[in-house]
């Protein structure tokens, strides 16, 4: 194949995904199977007739896409409403996907025949979750998820993959490497995570101190050294035996809490980086699977998924919570909320270029249970939300024609602020509402049109304020055009 035919095919299939998902989001397909989809169609069984079977390059694609799917996850992060939900995050990615990969890997003992090791390892691979097809499908219905599931649902899967991919490599290690013994996975255990937080954390302060210090004379050098920072991160972390995707996400997550110079940039850059790497690993992962090699295993693998969703991640969930007062309604969302995504098709290519023996088995059954997890549960999770009354209003995102980056040591920022129908500010001027004198009222949004404001602008009912301000005005605010005064 010619350069010019490999770009060709390249900048095709990343139209072709991009395209379709748009299209297929009216229907609240996930975006990751359309991806996954693109990719099988072009693949050698497929119309594309694309003869792809290297595990080794898709191995390595996968971690460098999820270094930055990863680093950008933690980066847009909203550490106010995370703060509150970190504890029993933090049990949900550990404990909760060791349960989950514990309870699955018996299931595939007795049901694939495996021996304890091999069912422990594809246990461990389908054991994080995946929150960018739950959120996309969200998005597409315009319906969220009541507090703290949202927060609490972004935390763990955004942190959960590090322990996912421990808990593959070491299983991995106990079948290759004669002389390994369990107990040896605990002292691994705590400098694999201990070193990745201690290097995302030194991290997040060099590149803090860089991006102050710099002063790089063009803005678009920013996210380029960014790009340069994330993966010393990824690989500092792993020459010191740390865990490279839990150092990313820990300094994206510090990042994400600070204001620095270029941060609106740099967020932008980051999630365009972490879509094109989505849509490049998912297509690839697609080409990488013949689909004829996946029908044998349809029952045997359903039957997997069936004990997974509705066994395995409800008791990982119900027994981490434990400790935590949460109804237990909540607790049953959060588990159905577990689908399985990218990190679990990726794991299934480590026992692949390991030479393990039933690798090409775990690799089919895991691609087609994280197919099904993600088209059932993916599209059922609008009405199971309403079911269990969990379901909440998403806030219409509005693209107002000014942008604002807050500055170091600025206490305010811009925020919506909507106009109720009932409310006494309605019919009186700008002047008239004794609003805070640090607060400015940048923009109104009125019908679909923006209006500059002015003391003796009228405010209308459904208006919605842009206002500039901090916490203590923007709530002073909120009580003067919400409260029906007596």
């Amino acid at each position: 194949m010619g350069f010019e035919t490999l770009l060709f095919w390249v900048s095709a299939l990343i139209f072709i995904s991009i395209i379709s998902s748009k299209v297929l989001d009216r229907f609240a397909v996930p975006v990751l199977l359309v991806f996954l989809g693109i990719g099988i169609l072009a693949g050698s069984e497929g119309v594309g007739k694309i003869y792809f079977d290297n595990a080794v390059f898709a191995k390595s694609l996968g971690t460098v896409a999820l270094i930055f799917i990863i680093f950008s996850g933690g980066l847009d992060t909203d550490w106010k409403e995370t703060k509150p939900i970190v504890v029993p995050g933090i049990i949900l990615s550990t404990f909760g996907v060791l349960i989950t990969a514990v309870v699955t890997g018996f299931f595939a003992v007795y049901i694939l025949k495996f021996s304890i090791l091999e069912g422990m390892l594809l246990g461990s691979i389908v054991s994080s979750t995946d929150a960018a097809a739950v959120f996309t499908t969200l998005r597409s219905k315009n319906i969220s998820l009541k507090k703290p599931l949202k927060p609490l649902l972004e935390f763990e899967s955004g942190s959960n993959d590090p322990m996912a991919v421990f808990l593959t490599v070491s299983v991995i290690s106990l079948i290759t490497v004669q002389g390994t013994k369990f107990i040896s996975l605990v002292p691994s255990f705590i400098i694999d995570m201990g070193m990745g937080l201690a290097v995302g954390y030194v991290m997040s302060k060099v590149s803090l101190f860089l991006i102050k210090r710099l002063n790089l004379e063009y803005e678009g050098l920013y996210p380029v050294i960014m790009i340069s920072l994330v993966l010393l991160t990824y690989t500092i972390a792993g020459f010191l035996k740390g865990n490279g995707f839990l150092a990313v996400y820990v300094a994206g997550l510090m990042l994400g809490r600070v204001e620095f110079q270029n941060k609106r940039v740099i967020k932008k850059f980051h999630d365009g980086i972490a879509w094109l790497m989505q849509i490049v690993m998912f297509v690839t992962l697609g080409l990488l699977v013949f689909p004829s090699q996946v029908f044998p295993y349809i029952w045997k693998g359903l039957l997997i998924t069936v004990l997974l969703m509705f066994v395995a991640r409800p008791a990982g969930v119900l027994i981490s919570l434990l400790p935590f007062k949460m109804n237990f309604s909540k607790k049953i969302m959060i588990s159905w909320v577990g689908l399985r995504g990218s990190v679990p098709i990726i794991l299934a290519t480590f026992p692949l270029t390991a030479g393990i023996e039933q690798a090409n088995i775990i690799f089919n059954i895991v691609f087609f249970v994280v197919a099904i997890s993600v088209f059932v549960q993916g599209t059922s999770i609008p009405v199971f939300s309403k079911l269990l009354g969990l379901d909440a209003p998403m806030k219409k995102k509005i693209n107002y024609p000014i942008q604002f980056e807050k500055a170091e040591g600025m206490d305010a920022e811009l925020t919506d602020v909507p106009v109720p129908y009932e409310s006494p500010a309605v019919g009186k001027t700008i002047a008239e509402l004794s609003v805070p004198k640090k607060l400015l009222i940048v923009l109104i949004s009125r019908h679909g049109q923006f209006i500059v404001p002015s003391g003796s602008t009228v405010i209308e009912a459904a208006d919605i304020l842009l206002v500039l301000a901090n916490d203590k005005d923007i709530l002073a605010l909120q009580k003067i055009i919400s409260v029906i005064k007596a």
